[in-house]
């Protein structure tokens, strides 16, 4: 026995898959936003709240002018502070103080507050020594709001101070420190929540891309396939979008390609057949007629020569005559055999049998046919091995494919030798295509003959022949069948045996 390993060589190019470009893209947005905020904060975050710092204190500028301001008979004065001027400045974090020209206390709010009114004395007299270390964000007649470091308390502040009916001075100052706090504990929590955010989005993402470009996964497969011919791939998801509709359109596509296709192939076959059969219709007239008359003289000089026998009744037993009468019909068998066998043939060369290209499974071809034969192969006690796991299907026509093996397995148990071994075997032969061999056991073919096993009515033993009723016409039906399917056919001997083979497009890869 042999052994024969299958080899399947695939090819392509690397891609970036749709899916992982998704989720890279939300992915590097989603940072992009994170490090875009918090770079914002950094940089905007401080001017933004000096702005709204500087509205604050344009209102409890506002608040200070309406204050209710009375001497005192011992010449101190008060002020009538609402309490929600105090509550204001709590929430807004606000220290003020209120003095008279001559430096007397009137009112305020927050701590330090005599560095508050020594600070207001300064900027009222003109005695500040932080000069240079102010920005002057608003000026009026009345006030100026101003960003200024206090080298003192080694701080910045954004502050305001003015007078009230040129009789009273006012500072109200709010540290920046809050705000530089914040935009760092803002930052950080930036940080650990965009890494979470990161990562709970990455998985998210990850499973949602997932669903949204299955449907597509799935269309490039079914392209792939139909590029190779393989028809029976169809787009089964539901996406619930446009994306269904171009799947149908895919189906419908592969649906008609295969039906093309089939017409082409049948198209094809039929305009090669007719170039190939105007040359050679001249030659295969004149060798008909040639091998029929050698085939037909021995069966006709027989039927003769007992005809005439029984006529002259030159034997009188009835075993005899019987014996007559079984040759002459033996004979009569044959020749109508070899009739219908010439004219199967003559059709084929001659182009006038149409070839009905289609798609079909050669293992179940195969299986039928041992089936079908399974009577002869017991009487010759052959044994009989055909192994394949999957369907293969190939291109051509399902009935004269069948007529090639039965040929094949036929030959193989008339010349059985040995071991009595059957081998059917079917493995990929390159691109796109199968190689069917039928192998038996027996007396290898003499390499001289071995070229002529095709020609009509040739006989390697022709004693052999004439013994199982061989014609010398089956492999050249097979010749004649593959020839007009375009494909590869031949025959090898090996140590122990004979193999005959022949090749048939898949349209897909094996």
């Amino acid at each position: 026995m042999r052994f024969m390993n299958r080899n399947r060589e695939t090819g392509g190019r690397r891609f970036h898959p749709l899916r992982r470009q998704i989720a890279a893209l939300f992915i590097g947005l989603i940072l992009l936003s994170i490090c875009l905020i918090t770079a914002v904060n950094g940089l905007f975050l401080e001017s933004y709240y000096i702005s709204k710092k500087t509205e604050t204190l344009q209102n409890a500028v506002k608040g200070l002018e309406k204050l209710n301001i009375i001497e005192n008979a011992d010449g101190t004065w008060t002020a009538e502070i609402p309490d929600s001027m105090y509550k204001a400045s709590s929430e807004k974090n606000l220290s003020w103080t209120v003095i008279t020209w001559d430096g007397q206390e009137v009112a305020s709010f927050g701590s330090n507050d005599d560095m508050l009114e020594n600070r207001l004395i300064g900027y009222a007299y003109d005695l500040d020594q932080n000069k240079g270390r102010q920005k002057i964000l608003e000026k009026t007649d009345t006030y100026v709001i101003q960003q200024v470091s206090d080298r003192f308390a080694e701080m910045d502040y954004v502050e305001s101070w003015g007078n009230i009916d040129g009789r009273f001075y006012f500072l109200i100052r709010s540290p920046l420190e809050s705000i530089r706090e914040s935009v760092s504990i803002s930052n950080s929590f930036y940080l650990y929540v965009g890494a979470a955010i990161l990562l709970i989005s990455g998985l998210a993402i990850w499973v949602i891309t997932k669903r949204i470009t299955k449907p597509i996964s799935e269309l490039t497969v079914l392209s792939r396939k139909m590029s190779d011919l393989d028809f029976d791939a169809k787009y089964e998801s539901r996406a619930g979008n446009e994306i269904d509709e171009l799947g149908e359109n895919f189906n419908r596509m592969s649906a008609q390609l295969e039906k093309t296709i089939s017409e082409l192939k049948s198209a094809n076959n039929e305009l090669q057949k007719d170039i190939e059969s105007k040359i050679k219709i001249d030659q295969m007239r004149r060798e008909f007629l040639n091998n029929v008359s050698h085939e037909l003289k021995t069966p006709i000089a027989l039927v003769q020569g007992y005809a005439e026998g029984l006529k002259e009744n030159i034997s009188d037993d009835p075993e005899s005559r019987e014996f007559y009468c079984d040759v002459i019909m033996d004979e009569a068998a044959k020749m109508n055999k070899l009739v219908k066998n010439l004219l199967t043939l003559n059709q084929l060369e001659e182009g006038r049998d149409e070839v009905a290209m289609e798609r079909f499974d050669i293992v179940s071809l195969i299986a039928g046919v041992l089936q079908s034969m399974d009577i002869m192969i017991q009487q010759k006690e052959a044994k009989v091995s055909f192994a394949a796991d999957q369907p293969v299907a190939v291109w051509a026509d399902e009935f004269k494919i069948e007529e090639v093996v039965t040929n094949y397995v036929s030959n193989a148990l008339n010349h059985l030798e040995g071991e009595k071994e059957i081998e059917i075997c079917i493995r990929p032969a390159g691109e796109n295509r199968v190689r069917i061999s039928v192998f038996n056991t027996g007396t290898p073919i003499p390499e001289a003959d071995l070229p002529n096993l095709w020609n009509k009515f040739y006989k390697v033993d022709k004693a052999r022949t004439r013994e199982y009723g061989g014609s010398g016409i089956g492999l050249s039906i097979v010749k004649a069948i593959m020839e007009s399917l375009h494909q590869e056919y031949g025959v090898q001997n090996y140590d122990n045996g004979v193999e005959f083979w022949f090749t048939l497009d898949t349209g897909n890869e094996n």
